[in-house]
């Protein structure tokens, strides 16, 4: 049968009363253990229960009590069959506390039960039980038809709404275990972001300080092949090797930078091209108004100006060079231009075996920006934007 609105159970949630709050619960608890110790005195208090009668009708209204418990259980587990057949149970019960003439706890059970189906069971079950104990309950009933009429209306009318209430708190637990297992994924996903930046940041630093050091040690190399007389060559071979050590403390350096960066921990980027350009010799122009960029924008400047100067002095030794920043409202944009010297034209764009200005342009465009690189007459030029 299709889950609709007369087939389906109410909420887990709201059959296991989550979201109620202490006070809520412990009021709950009070008024059940309130009506409990009322029906045994009214049990054991008026006739027929005597002697050990009483000690029956007492056991019978516990046994009343647990199978009110067992009912709300097996709700919780949404098996209807077992729960319509504790429920008739239930009335069999009433019918015999009747029988006995004991009509008030026949009374209580019969409208307990007609409330507690319509707040747990599917309506397509519930209807129809409720319907049998509040008619139960109106052919014993010595009022008039109107009194008991509004009576089995005002009880099935309070079911409804504890349904509706017991439905709504559901939902909204409901809703609020999808917004932390949302929260929870979104985490997870930023996690795991970082990480993967990290890892670029990583892969980058460490790509630019090997390739750098590989050209001082394919230096080294060929002095050593060539060289008939190392002792006259021990200097070159020696700044050669001390270009080397420099590098790699430069790439670990720069890996720390990147970590550092990541945890929002950078220093201005104004400063690091400084510093950059002052070490390789050539001019930068900063124009625009100066602000704080996002971590992953100021990396993005960072890492082409390193990589850009890097070609340049791999292609292009001893080219004029010049490195500008600019600020605009929603980017910052960075342009290195130098002269072709010796370089072959394509050779900076293809540089770096896939980690050069390729990756720095993958890297621009995952961040919404831009880069572009190539010759502009009798320079070359990259240049990059990203939002700031």
């Amino acid at each position: 049968m299709p889950q609709n609105v007369w087939t389906r159970w109410p909420l887990r949630e709201a059959l296991a009363h989550e979201g109620v709050n202490e006070t809520r619960r412990w009021i709950g608890r009070a008024v059940r253990v309130l009506l409990l110790g009322l029906l045994l005195w009214a049990t054991l208090t008026r006739s027929p229960f005597h002697g050990w009668w009483s000690v029956a009708g007492a056991a019978a209204v516990l046994l009343t009590g647990v199978a009110f418990h067992g009912f709300f259980r097996i709700t919780l587990q949404q098996r209807l069959w077992p729960s319509i057949g504790l429920f008739l149970a239930m009335e069999g019960g009433a019918f015999a506390f009747h029988a006995v003439g004991a009509s008030l706890p026949a009374v209580v059970l019969w409208c307990g039960c007609a409330v507690v189906a319509l707040e747990r069971l599917p309506l397509v079950a519930a209807l129809p039980c409720s319907a049998a104990a509040l008619g139960a309950f109106a052919l014993v009933k010595d009022d008039n038809w109107l009194t008991t009429a509004t009576t089995a209306g005002g009880l099935a009318l309070a079911g409804y709404v504890m349904r509706l209430d017991a439905e709504a708190r559901g939902t909204v637990q409901r809703l609020l275990a999808q917004e932390r297992a949302a929260r929870t994924a979104e985490a997870e996903t930023a996690a795991l972001a970082e990480r993967g930046r990290i890892a670029r940041e990583i892969h980058d630093v460490l790509a630019h300080s090997l390739s750098a050091q590989l050209v001082h040690l394919e230096a080294a190399r060929l002095l050593i092949q060539r060289s008939t007389d190392l002792e006259a060559d021990r200097a070159q071979l020696l700044e050669r090797v001390t270009a080397c050590r420099g590098m790699a403390r430069e790439g670990l350096d720069g890996t720390r930078e990147a970590l550092s960066a990541l945890r929002g921990e950078m220093r201005p980027v104004e400063e690091y091209l400084r510093e950059l350009t002052a070490a390789e010799g050539v001019r930068l122009k900063v124009t625009g108004e100066r602000r704080g960029l996002l971590p992953e924008a100021a990396l993005a400047v960072r890492r082409v100006a390193q990589e850009a100067l890097t070609n340049v002095r791999k292609h292009a030794p001893g080219a004029r060079t010049d490195v500008r920043l600019t600020y605009t409202e929603e980017t910052v944009g960075l342009e290195v231009r130098n002269t072709l010297g010796r370089t072959e034209p394509g050779a900076l764009a293809s540089s770096g075996s896939g980690y050069g200005l390729v990756g720095m342009r993958e890297r621009a465009e995952l961040l919404g920006g831009t880069l572009e690189s190539g010759p502009e007459g009798q320079s070359f030029v990259v240049r990059l934007q990203v939002p700031a």
